[in-house]
C-alpha cells in the first residue's frame, strides 16, 4: 500500500482516543481474534510472545492465560497502552512500538500474534521483514488484516453523495498475497474470511467505527463537521441495501500464518 495513504500519527491518535470506548465495541474485532487463535496449534507452546498493536491487551491476556507465559503487549498509540495497563500487567507489560522498526531482538520471539492491526501500516512488507527478523527458528507470525471490498456499502454510499474519501482504504487481496509470498518466510497460509454484520440503523455502525478509533484516517477525507444534507443524503443511499435483518456492513479478513524456517 503506498505509504502515501496512511499516517501513523493520524492512526496513534485516532486509535488513542478511542482506548475508553473501544471493548464496548469491538465484538466483531474479538470474534476475528478469536478466530486467530483458533487456528495456532494446540499443542504447541511457545515460550516467548508478543501481541503487536495489542489496543487494550484484550489478546495480550488470552495469550497469557492460553501459554502460560508472560506476553508483552505493543502498539503504537499511546492511548491504548496506559488503558492497557490501567487493566493490569501481562508481565512483560506494554511497549510503545511501530510495527516497521520492532524493538525487539533478532530471533527473539517464538509467537508474533497481531489481529486487525496491520492494514494500517504504510508499508506492510517491512512490517512482515521486521516480524521475520524477530522470530526465532520454527516461529510463526499470526495475523488477521482486512482487505480490499471490507466496508463496501458505505464506500458506495458515500461515493453517491460527494467525491471525498469517507471510507478507509484496505490492500487488495492480489496484492496481499503477492507481499506474504515475497517476505522470505518458509510457510503461509492466507485464508479470506467474509463477515456481515447488521445495524437497525445508519448510526449504529458510524457510532461503532468512532468508538473503536477506526473512523476515517485517509488522505481525501473532508475537513470539518459532515453537514446534515449530506448525512441525509448517505442515509438515503445506504438504504438500498437495507436487508430483512438491518443495514449490512461487509469485512473481507485475511487469516494469515506465516512460519519461519526451522
Amino acid at each position: 500500500m503506498p505509504e502515501a495513504v496512511i499516517d501513523k500519527q493520524q492512526v496513534a491518535s485516532s486509535f488513542g482516543r478511542a482506548a475508553a470506548t473501544y471493548d464496548q465495541a469491538a465484538a466483531f474485532q474479538r470474534q476475528v481474534g478469536h478466530n486467530l487463535l483458533e487456528r495456532l496449534p494446540a499443542a504447541w507452546q511457545p515460550e516467548y510472545v508478543v501481541d503487536l498493536g495489542c489496543g487494550t491487551g484484550y489478546f495480550t491476556r488470552a495469550l497469557a492465560r492460553r501459554y502460560a507465559v508472560p506476553v508483552a503487549g505493543l502498539d503504537l498509540a499511546e492511548g491504548m497502552l496506559r488503558f492497557a495497563r490501567e487493566q493490569g500487567e501481562t508481565g512483560h507489560g506494554w511497549i510503545a512500538a511501530d510495527a516497521e522498526a520492532l524493538p525487539l531482538r533478532d530471533e527473539s520471539q517464538d509467537l508474533i500474534f497481531s489481529s486487525l492491526a496491520l492494514q494500517w501500516c504504510p508499508d506492510l512488507g517491512k512490517a512482515l521483514a521486521e516480524a521475520r527478523r524477530a522470530l526465532r527458528p520454527g516461529g510463526r507470525l499470526a495475523l488477521t488484516t482486512l482487505v480490499e471490498g471490507s466496508l463496501s456499502e458505505l464506500r458506495a454510499a458515500w461515493q453517491a453523495v460527494d467525491g471525498f474519501v469517507h471510507v478507509n482504504r484496505f490492500m487488495p487481496e492480489a496484492h496481499l498475497r503477492d507481499c506474504l509470498a515475497s517476505a522470505g518466510f518458509a510457510g503461509l497460509s492466507c485464508d479470506i474470511e467474509t463477515h456481515v454484520l447488521h445495524y437497525p440503523q445508519l448510526s449504529g455502525l458510524t457510532h461503532e467505527l468512532k468508538a473503536l478509533g477506526a473512523h476515517n484516517i485517509n488522505p481525501g477525507r473532508p475537513g470539518g463537521l459532515t453537514g446534515r444534507a449530506r448525512l441525509r443524503a448517505l442515509t438515503e443511499a445506504y438504504e438500498s441495501y437495507r436487508q430483512p435483518q438491518g443495514l449490512p456492513a461487509t469485512y473481507h479478513v485475511a487469516q494469515v500464518q506465516l512460519y519461519k524456517e526451522g
